[in-house]
């Protein structure tokens, strides 16, 4: 039998936390669902899930940002992928398709919230490859 695998969710947003969760459970994943980036920190000191979703802006503006840094910085090869509503909010979005945005931007994908369960979970699945 096989390990279920892990995905660390991160957002502050207690509805987006608790759809995302149910989403990867139905699916079968291992489901880690943390409401702030610093707590996210702590539990990567202990655990390496094989996937994270983080929020662009939690505690600060730029949390997301921060926290994908530290995640790449202890697991290099960790998917991740970026949650934003940046572009419900201004009008202005980005990605992480370029070599040179994912340089910044640390995150293998970015999809704007609302999310949908289908395009997030394939999403998951291509950054999984299962």
């Amino acid at each position: 039998m096989t390990a279920l695998k892990k995905v660390l969710i991160v957002d502050d947003d207690p509805d987006i936390l608790d759809q995302v969760e149910h989403v990867l459970k139905a699916n079968g994943y291992e489901v880690h669902a943390i409401d702030t980036a610093a707590q996210a920190e702590e539990f990567l000191t202990a655990h390496q899930p094989d996937l994270a979703i983080v929020d662009l802006m939690m505690e600060q503006m730029d949390s997301g940002f921060v926290l994908c840094h530290q995640i790449k910085r202890l697991y290099p090869n960790m998917p991740i992928i970026m949650l934003t509503a940046v572009r419900a909010a201004t009008g202005l979005g980005f990605d992480a398709k370029t070599p040179e945005a994912k340089s910044w931007i640390k995150a293998d994908c970015v999809l704007d919230k609302p999310v949908r369960s289908e395009e997030l979970m394939n999403s998951v699945r291509k950054l999984l490859q299962a």
